[in-house]
């Protein structure tokens, strides 16, 4: 099987490397983020024109064409320069909601605004109690005369500071639905704050947030399929994310190696330091191995197997991007963990990708539930 990248894409990766390089250096990036918003709008505006927040849908739905691959080619080179724009969550999680649970009007209302940069749109899923179970909804939508009324609380939404409009998924008497709600909604409170990698991620508490039932998406109770394809592919698209970071981090330390001298000589001339660099190469190359493993799981009809697939690749790229941006800074010394330089910053993205939707732990056992049903 050939997965060399056909030239549209080969051309899509080099088109993001070039503007990463000339508009995101490291200086850049924390000036974006001590902004009121944590990122830059025009930059986004910038993505909106060159189609990247299309690359990864259909021209049905309002993209480009693309899919899994040309969402994981960007999110490797932004993982090289650690984006903290809400790519992740607008362009690929929420947008995959819409995808699969949106009619056309919805997708045409919401979908149409987020390709163009008009709209940041994001997934308000997570709660303090899932602990990366997707059916464990515990915000509740009632029934009213003209529509329903939201009450609960979610947590470490990704985007959610920024996001115009709030993908909320709430319990039903049918089952887990999913609202549209506006940032602007009375009753709605959102305490935003940094994650440890940079990103800007917001709590929201609901208090009797009163919607329409215009703003349902999906048949009422039908919302978690949908979730948990949108989430699958947002954990795809992470891994490529910390694929780029575990690549970034080896060849600056490389670089470091060869420049910062110790006894009179290189540091890259001491075996042990060659050992541990080849470790790192190796981890990163079967991360990026397993990436397309994973990119392949999220086109399987089953839905089991899908979820599995995207496990195994989570476990795999995620434990190897903590080990190797760990190992990058341990070879750089003390300036590893200083918040001047940027190899310490790779370690935080990782360790945070590691337990973004689910753990380590809960992937395994999801994997392993899938593989002993698969013999049996």
């Amino acid at each position: 099987m050939d997965f060399s990248p056909t030239q549209e894409q080969a051309a899509l990766k080099e088109s993001a490397r070039r503007l990463c390089e000339r508009d995101y250096g490291f200086e850049q990036r924390r000036h974006r983020m001590r902004g009121a918003e944590g990122f830059s709008r025009d930059l986004w505006k910038t993505f909106a024109d060159l189609g990247w927040l299309g690359a990864g849908l259909s021209e049905d739905d309002f993209g480009y064409g693309g899919g899994p691959v040309e969402t994981a080619l960007l999110q490797e080179e932004f993982g090289r320069v650690l984006l903290v724009e809400p790519y992740l969550s607008c362009a690929i999680i929420a947008a995959r909601a819409i995808v699969a649970l949106g009619d056309p009007p919805q997708k045409e209302t919401l979908l149409a605004p987020l390709v163009a940069g008009e709209k940041l749109i994001a997934l308000a899923h997570n709660e303090a109690a899932m602990r990366g179970d997707d059916a464990a909804v515990r915000t509740e939508a009632k029934r009213t005369t003209d529509g329903w009324r939201l009450s609960g609380r979610k947590t470490f939404v990704l985007g959610g500071s920024s996001a115009d409009i709030l993908l909320v998924s709430a319990r039903t008497p049918g089952g887990v639905t999913l609202f549209e709600v506006p940032a602007s909604a009375a009753g709605l409170e959102v305490t935003a704050y940094h994650a440890v990698d940079g990103r800007r991620v917001a709590d929201l508490v609901l208090t009797d947030v009163a919607v329409s039932d215009a703003t349902r998406i999906g048949p009422e109770g039908g919302a978690l399929p949908g979730i948990e394809l949108a989430v699958d592919h947002g954990v795809i698209a992470l891994m490529a994310e910390c694929v780029g970071a575990m690549d970034a981090a080896l060849w600056l330390t490389r670089d470091y190696l060869s420049t910062r001298k110790q006894f009179g000589v290189t540091l890259n001339t001491f075996q042990a330091l060659q050992h541990r660099m080849a470790d790192m190469l190796v981890e990163t190359e079967l991360a990026r191995s397993m990436l397309l493993r994973g990119i392949a799981a999220l086109s399987d009809p089953d839905p089991q197997a899908r979820r599995a697939g995207v496990s195994a690749a989570k476990v795999q790229i995620a434990e190897a991007a903590v080990k190797v941006t760990g190992e990058a800074i341990q070879m750089h010394g003390g300036i590893g963990v200083t918040e001047e330089y940027v190899v310490g910053h790779f370690y935080k993205r990782a360790v945070l990708a590691r337990g973004l939707f689910g753990s380590i732990d809960l992937h395994l056992e999801r994997f392993a539930a899938w593989s002993r049903k698969a013999v049996a």
